[in-house]
């Protein structure tokens, strides 16, 4: 899997990619398919899309058929972890805790998000 040398995928390529994550790996037109239920998105922007995700190693490509068949070469936890760290540097000056803070006050978290929120709280503060 991918380390902190990779670039992290655009907004577009994240799309792509969480289709490859949900749904395994997939031809250009599954893809294409999929995205076209969500919102109008060309063939071909789709296939370039996936171009330069496989130039960037972000997916691997088997093209031993004649339809290529993608998959993600990446977990989802890097690609989250990377735009995490990303915007917390860009957004929040390194601080976490502004990050966390400003997080919550905008959207409500679920009973079980928090209880979630404290278990690692809790972890946090006995590994200090």
């Amino acid at each position: 899997m991918a380390g902190p040398a990779l670039p992290l995928p655009t907004d577009a390529e994240y799309r792509i990619l969480e289709v490859l994550w949900d749904r395994g790996p997939q031809t250009v037109r599954q893809v294409h398919d999929q995205l076209t239920g969500e919102r109008d998105v060309g063939y071909t922007t789709v296939l370039k899309i996936l171009q330069n995700l496989h130039q960037k190693g972000l997916v691997d490509r088997d093209d031993s058929e004649r339809s290529h068949v993608y998959a993600a070469a990446v977990e989802r936890e890097w690609a989250t972890r990377g735009f995490v760290a990303d915007l917390t540097d860009r957004v929040f000056a390194g601080s976490a805790g502004r990050l966390v803070l400003r997080a919550l006050s905008t959207r409500p978290a679920s009973r079980s998000e928090l209880d979630e929120i404290r278990a690692l709280l809790d972890r946090l503060e006995a590994d200090s």
